[in-house]
């Protein structure tokens, strides 16, 4: 079966690529940035944030493209050239969402069928989510109109190496290397539900020649959740060194300006969501725990990765200054 990935050259993307040259697929990635692929793999160079770039370097190969996962779209217009050019070819697009496409639930845990965000109004933090929203709205619409075989799965947060973004797990472990404190927003017990991008590559493959997913969307998480305190004692337990935890009041959190932590959950709240229905659904069942997962995140840091990030405290020195704990 034939696959294109759009992205696939870091994170969950590169896993899903691995993932899928293991299951014996022929695969495609489509990306601007080149990275070390498994062997086979082939590559169409592509800068979607360019207008038209992306669909004309894929126009040549859409009638044989069986399946595609889109995991580098965030509004409608990025995905809208892309669905007129692959319906009618594909078996399955794959679109990958996240968990910030729901409203804020005193329920747990968070089921696919909980309220989504409908507009951006004054918050700009949740422009992400809307976008999210709205993709999945325009490409279920797409399958009751002409059957587009859309599913879409919403991803928790993530951990695991290769993370693009050096305020996630490289930002956590540099500052433990250096016995830097870190900042904790309030107490730290607002709980997160993470997920390893193994795990996630894993569901994604699980989709392909499972007709009941059209037209579905899927929560994609871990078996675990740990609060904000919990994964910061988890990563300072796989990097072997002992935390210097600061705790910021909630008081001086609304006055900084941004948040100290990258979870949201820090000042709105803890979120779990429900992965029933994926593991009814699918053949697939989440298998790395956090402890496993956070030891595996910090090995490929600690084996080089620490080299790939620049680092920045000097908000973390601000926040100290500012609270008279520095």
């Amino acid at each position: 079966m034939r696959v294109l990935v759009l992205g696939g050259n870091r994170y969950i993307g590169l896993s899903l690529v691995r993932e899928l040259a293991r299951g014996g697929f022929e695969v495609t990635v489509a990306n601007s940035h080149e990275t070390e692929l498994p062997p086979g793999v082939r590559r169409i160079h592509a800068d979607r944030r360019q207008p038209g770039a992306l669909r004309a370097a894929l126009e040549p190969h859409a009638s044989r493209c069986d399946v595609v996962f889109d995991n580098t779209a965030y509004h409608v217009p990025d995905i809208e050239p892309l669905v007129d050019l692959f319906d009618g070819h594909v078996q399955h697009y794959v679109f990958t969402s996240s968990i910030a496409v729901y409203r804020r639930s005193f329920v747990q845990p968070v089921t696919e069928t909980f309220p989504v965000h409908e507009v951006i109004a004054d918050q700009p933090l949740r422009a992400y989510g809307v976008g999210k929203v709205q993709c999945e709205r325009f490409l279920f619409e797409r399958f009751a109109r002409t059957g587009f075989p859309a599913t879409s799965v919403r991803v928790s947060h993530t951990l695991g190496p290769r993370s693009p973004l050096v305020d996630r797990d490289p930002g956590f472990f540099a500052r433990l290397e250096r016995g830097r404190p870190i900042l904790i927003p309030g107490d730290g017990f607002p709980f997160v539900h993470l997920i390893h991008i193994d795990d996630v590559a894993r569901m994604l493959v699980a989709l392909i020649g499972n007709d009941r997913v059209r037209g579905e969307a899927y929560n994609a998480a871990g078996a675990e959740f740990t609060s904000i305190l919990g994964c910061v004692r988890l990563m300072a337990r796989a990097a072997g060194v002992a935390p210097d935890i600061v705790h910021v009041p909630a008081a001086a959190l609304k006055t900084l300006g941004r948040p100290v932590v990258h979870w949201g959950e820090g000042t709105a709240g803890g979120i779990v969501v429900s992965i029933t229905k994926a593991l009814d659904h699918l053949d697939w069942a989440p298998r790395i725990g956090l402890e496993e997962g956070y030891r595996d995140s910090y090995a490929w840091y600690a084996a080089g990765g620490r080299d790939l990030y620049d680092y920045d405290f000097s908000f973390d020195d601000e926040v100290l200054a500012r609270t008279g704990q520095g």
